[in-house]
């Protein structure tokens, strides 16, 4: 008897605790409209990189000595590529500048990297104005990371990443400062 009224109180206080801190199901993501035939023009354009969480700090450890990052992501040659182009301003206060090329794949919404085959990329939208957020995972690792067409969105918008990444399993989060200005990105 004793064994089934704390059976009970143990199933209610867990039905409270799941009301109280109600994480969202992995469905209720929702990847961005890429069709594997071509990218969404809604999607292209400038972009900054604003924070990553994963469950692990070493896996977000190449963004440490980073300041700030800023993308601009246009249409490629085929209808299936996307060229990605970055400056990345690092806290020491140099830039370093970034190319690569991400391949759509036909039937599906990842991305794969050109060069990186074990990379995959997924899209997901954000409820922040302009926000996007990535799902990252490659040989070893997997991280979510968060962009906006602003350089300094909402606070709320950073605190819903990190609540919704926190139920992922994302022990891991960063914050780009974003102190310094952003460098230039180049035309080529």
């Amino acid at each position: 008897m004793f064994h089934q009224i704390w059976a009970a109180l143990l199933y209610f206080y867990g039905i409270i605790l799941n009301s109280i801190y109600q994480c969202p199901e992995h469905s209720q993501l929702t990847t961005l409209g890429v069709d594997g035939k071509e990218f969404p023009e809604v999607h292209l354009g400038q972009w900054y990189f604003i924070a990553g969480a994963a469950p692990t700090k070493e896996e977000l450890a190449t963004f440490d000595p980073v300041d700030n990052i800023i993308f601009n992501m246009a249409a490629g040659s085929a209808p299936t590529q996307l060229h990605l182009r970055a400056t990345i301003r690092m806290k020491d206060g140099l830039c370093v500048p970034r190319k690569w090329i991400y391949h759509l794949t036909e039937g599906s919404t990842d991305l794969r990297t050109e060069g990186r085959p074990d990379m995959k990329t997924e899209l997901f939208s954000s409820s922040c104005p302009g926000g996007i957020m990535l799902n990252e995972t490659g040989q070893g690792y997997q991280r979510f990371l968060f962009y906006n067409r602003s350089p300094h969105p909402p606070e709320k918008c950073v605190e819903e990443f990190k609540s919704l990444t926190s139920c992922l399993d994302s022990k891991a989060f960063l914050l780009t400062p974003r102190n310094q200005e952003a460098c230039e990105l180049s035309s080529n």
